[in-house]
């Protein structure tokens, strides 16, 4: 993928690097494979404000797509996309039979090539099968935590987990946080890497471009009153003491995960590199 630095003929150009969108082919969605999709403006169904900083933005279309790959057969990419609701770009695929569907567009996938889904297929990039057939060293994304459950692990713009072992019932993936984890080798991942790599390295140019995004402005909680936060308070620009939520929990170093969880036996090795305790 390629970056665009914008001239700074305005105040919001001068800081703005924006995607080129080199590899989409269109901006217009396939009609029927978007739904509506509502505003909540942080409110749960109660009406009460659940989620802050959350609210207003460009109105979006929610694009359907197909994480299980469960279609057996030849598909065509007939276009590259923008989705406004995740990181990656998505690709339009048509099988033999006329049905349309929405991928995950990998890394390289361009216009014109084939995808294939199921368990003798080439471990080439965009086809989707089980690992067990997959070579060690296969880069893979859209990963199933169960089979048939479809694909929930490394789903972002330009991650990729790495095939490192088998064993008897799992195949060991190191993951893009760089934890060695667990997951049983009937499950099916897609070969390649996430499109969109240069993803991280935008820069908005100004506060309103988040604001078309819904994302409202965030006060630190060091400028709020004591009965607002843990850190608020205290004469000046006090320092609010040890970083924490809202709530009191200890934003730097403190272990959240729960002690005992029964996935704890799938993790080889944490992201820090240390063992998990069982």
């Amino acid at each position: 993928m390629a970056l665009r630095k914008f001239k700074p003929v305005t105040a919001g150009t001068r800081w703005r690097i924006g995607n080129a969108y080199a590899e989409v082919t269109t901006n217009v969605p396939e009609k029927s494979l978007v739904e509506a999709k509502p505003k909540t403006g942080g409110r749960n169904s109660s009406g009460r404000l659940s989620m802050r900083y959350n609210g207003g933005g460009h109105k979006k279309k929610y694009r359907i797509v197909d994480f299980k790959r469960n279609k057996a057969g030849v598909a065509e990419v007939l276009t590259v996309e923008y989705d406004p609701n995740r990181t990656a770009f998505i690709a339009l695929v048509q099988y033999a039979d006329g049905e349309k569907r929405y991928i995950l567009a990998p890394q390289g996938l361009q216009v014109g090539n084939k995808v294939e889904s199921g368990n003798d297929v080439a471990p080439e990039v965009g086809n989707a099968l089980p690992m067990k057939n997959m070579p060690l060293g296969t880069n893979v994304h859209n990963i199933e935590m169960q089979p048939g459950q479809g694909g929930k692990l490394v789903r972002s713009a330009g991650a990729s987990a790495q095939l490192t072992n088998k064993e008897e019932k799992y195949a060991v993936l190191k993951m893009p946080s760089g934890e060695l984890r667990k997951i049983l080798i009937n499950c099916v991942a897609t070969v390649g890497v996430v499109s969109n790599s240069d993803h991280s390295l935008q820069s908005m140019g100004k506060a309103g471009r988040n604001r078309w995004k819904g994302i409202r402005p965030r006060n630190r909680g060091v400028a709020m009153n004591p009965v607002d936060h843990p850190m608020g308070g205290g004469e000046g620009k006090a320092s609010g003491g040890h970083p924490r939520s809202r709530t009191g929990k200890y934003a730097k170093g403190e272990k959240t995960r729960k002690p005992g969880k029964s996935s704890n036996k799938l993790i080889i090795q944490r992201k820090n590199g240390s063992k998990l305790s069982k």
